[in-house]
Order: structure tokens, then sequence, then C-alpha cells
């Protein structure tokens, strides 16, 4: 068992007969009364997306969970493909299992986090960035630059975010992956 105080990103926890991912949290101490700890929780079950407050001192059951490196393979519908990097086992994974998957490219090396007590995937993390080429963007407008303009582009696995003007078909560029943004272009 552990208390609020062991909250941290990346945390899976047993809640309402189901495993939760914590993907975002705050304490919160309020000029009046207990602090709480608000969360946002993804099922690792579904995908759903909750929001909970716990209160200063909650007991939480924690879920052990071991981490291992996974190269990313190919698509097949919605299950991803997945190779261990040290036995060379593969594994098939659905679409809701994975936080960005338009942003996973072949070859990629994730994490993926498995329940220790059934050996069971529960979720994968990716890199914190990823280096992808641009296939589609339209030409920027000269003289339109006023302010931090953007324009929408398309990258080599199909995933489409918006890049500053100057970006052209062919650039690489750095994408952060949990908020699907573009960082920076990058010289090769």
């Amino acid at each position: 068992m552990a208390s609020t105080s062991d909250i941290r990103k990346g945390l899976c926890i047993r809640y309402n007969h189901d495993i939760y991912k914590i993907i975002e949290f705050l304490h919160v101490k309020p000029g009046k009364g207990p602090a709480f700890v608000r969360t946002k929780l993804k099922s690792v079950t579904s995908g759903k997306v909750i929001d909970n407050t716990f209160s200063a001192g909650h007991k939480i059951e924690d879920v052990r969970v071991e981490t291992r490196s996974y190269q990313y393979l190919y698509p097949e519908g919605d299950t991803f493909h997945f190779m261990n990097t040290d036995d060379f086992n593969q594994i098939g994974l659905q679409r809701d299992a994975l936080d960005a998957p338009d942003l996973l490219k072949e070859g990629e090396v994730v994490t993926i986090i498995f329940n220790a007590e059934d050996n069971t995937p529960l979720s994968v993390d990716m890199p914190a960035h990823v280096f992808l080429e641009v296939t589609h963007t339209e030409p920027g407008v000269k003289g339109n630059t006023a302010t931090n303009a953007t324009k929408p582009a398309t990258v080599e696995t199909g995933a489409t975010l918006n890049v500053p003007l100057f970006i052209n078909e062919g650039d690489k560029i750095k994408i952060e992956t949990e908020k699907g943004t573009y960082m920076e272009r990058v010289k090769e």
C-alpha cells in the first residue's frame, strides 16, 4: 500500500476494480481545509481517462510493474506488433494501449510496462521526442510572419501537426510525443 505522497506520473494503481496509470497529478494545499491530490487517471484496460481527487494521506493500492525495451515492428489493423530487444519474443498490443500511436515509426524502441503479478502488458511509454520527416505541407506564404504563424504538415507516419512556415517537405523535425507538438527542425 502506498499513500498520496507516493503519487507520481506513470505510477500504476488499482482503483475501482481496474488498473489505472497516473498521467497527471497536482498536490493542492488550500488556505482553508485539508490538502488533497488532484489526478488524471488512464485505464490500462479500456484507455478511458478519468479525473479523481484523493485526500491527503489516503491509502492507494499500487501495482508492481516491470519495464522492458521493445522495438516497434509493424501495424496490423488496430494491433501494433513489438519485439523484445533481449530475447526477440514478439507481442501484439491494441491501439488504445499506446499514448501516441500516430507518432510511432517502424524500428522505434519503446518501453513497455508489464504487471509483475501476471505478466500482462499495461501500457507503452514512448520516447520523450521522435525525429520524423515531413512528407506533405503547403508552401509558406511570404510576408505572413507578423505572429507565430503555423501551417499543417503530414509526417512519414501519417500524423498531422502544426509546424512553422519555414518547414518544407523533406525536412526532418523533432516532435514532442506527450503533446504531439513541433519542437525544432533537425539539421543532418
